[in-house]
């Protein structure tokens, strides 16, 4: 046998944190002519596609979608409710944290950062500590990522609301949910959070193009007393439109609208809560088969305890070069595509080779991650990297529910 043969050709898997694997329906449902934007069936399915996408986020108030990234998200939700010279807190567990305070500050807004590294989740008490201390009230919110895409860290919306509630403090929460909505157990109204924002791209099965900001009646009040709020951002028209153009301030995002709605209906017919569970029973397979292969060598988690890892993406330290050299033999040899270590190390540091994340959202199934392990499997044998044996059975033993 050659060594330059490869197995990649065939059907791709893209095994990133998202964009996602876009089911056959959704592709289909966009593979048609651009319909009227004016009167019609386009019109008629996105306004009755919202209290289904709010179905989603569980929740009974606001929605307001955007022809934009998560990024857009970010700034379309602080557009509404922050203004220059305002104070926000941001308890940082990854990259995305200080990303989206990052996008504060360059609206002018003073963000304060509690820094709890790249290991584990923010410390709520911490939270509650700051909030206390703020005896003038001058922190308007609280940003909190319910899973940063670069460290897979799940953090615990519900406690941030009890030790916000608990401090007397009158700021808005406002959360991330770009990685884990439609993966891990979001409860929008039940645990009391202001603002949420979310992406097409991920366990929503769309590809990247649309964004969605979810907001209280109490966000709704303090956009309300904002002293402007640019046309293009404000949730207001978009979240309760007269014409069908101010869904989207403009030209409709036509065909992820029609890919939407394809998704929505994939979700519902299988069931939010049975979601859920697919993913954390497949999440599982793949923690069980990477702390088999991490009792050698140099393979490990990156989130030690389980409970506090999220169910769409796992982050994963190797060494370098281990890492680059992985993805890039799965990719050549196999057809499989890995998350690079996104926010652990910098491009220009040689550690960041060292580490890569497996995206484990929306359209998967059993099949799909059994594969996946075993590509990795493969490549660690390929590469001769140091690992414990019998990471596939016990993947198998967690999918088969033994």
């Amino acid at each position: 046998m050659t060594k330059e043969l490869t197995l990649a050709q065939g059907r791709t898997y893209l095994a990133i944190p998202g964009p996602s694997v876009i089911p056959d329906a959704v592709l289909s449902a966009m593979h048609q002519a651009a319909p009227n934007i004016y009167e019609g069936d386009l019109v008629d399915m996105t306004f009755g596609m919202m209290p289904d996408l709010k179905r989603v986020a569980r929740t009974n108030q606001h929605a307001a979608f955007y022809i934009a990234n998560g990024h857009g998200a970010w700034e379309a939700a602080l557009s509404n409710v922050i203004a220059p010279g305002e104070r926000i807190l941001v308890p940082a567990t990854g990259r995305f944290a200080h990303g989206w305070a990052d996008m504060a500050a360059g609206l002018g807004a003073a963000a304060e950062i509690i820094d709890f590294g790249r290991a584990g989740p923010f410390d709520p008490a911490r939270v509650h500590e700051a909030l206390v201390a703020d005896k003038a009230h001058g922190i308007k919110a609280v940003l909190a990522t319910h899973v940063d895409t670069s460290t897979s860290v799940r953090n615990d919306i519900a406690a941030l609301r009890r030790a916000m509630d608990e401090s007397g403090h009158p700021a808005l929460l406002m959360v991330d949910c770009i990685a884990s909505l439609g993966c891990d157990v979001f409860e929008m109204d039940a645990w009391g959070v202001d603002v949420m924002v979310a992406a097409c791209q991920k366990g929503l099965m769309v590809p990247p193009g649309m964004s969605f900001v979810f907001f209280s009646d109490k966000a709704a009040e303090v956009r309300d007393r904002m002293p402007r709020v640019s046309r293009y951002w404000d949730w207001k028209p978009r979240s309760n439109p007269q014409e069908f153009y101010q869904f989207s301030g403009g030209t409709a995002p036509t065909h992820h609208l029609l890919g939407l709605r394809a998704a929505l209906d994939l979700i519902h017919a299988e069931g939010l809560e049975h979601v859920w569970a697919r993913h954390e029973r497949l999440a599982q397979a793949i923690w069980a088969a990477c702390e088999a292969w991490s009792q050698e060598g140099p393979l490990a988690l990156n989130i030690k305890d389980r409970s506090l890892r999220s169910h769409a993406v796992t982050a994963l330290r190797i060494g370098a070069p281990h890492g680059t050299a992985l993805r890039e033999w799965v990719t050549k040899n196999v057809g499989l595509t890995l998350g690079i270590g996104l926010g652990m190390a910098e491009r220009d540091d040689p550690a960041w080779h060292g580490f890569f994340r497996i995206g484990h959202m929306g359209h998967v199934n059993g099949q799909m991650i059994l594969g996946l392990l075993g590509s990795i499997e493969a490549g660690l044998t390929a590469l001769d990297i140091p690992h414990g044996k019998g990471g596939l059975e016990a993947a198998a033993k967690v999918i088969s529910g033994v």
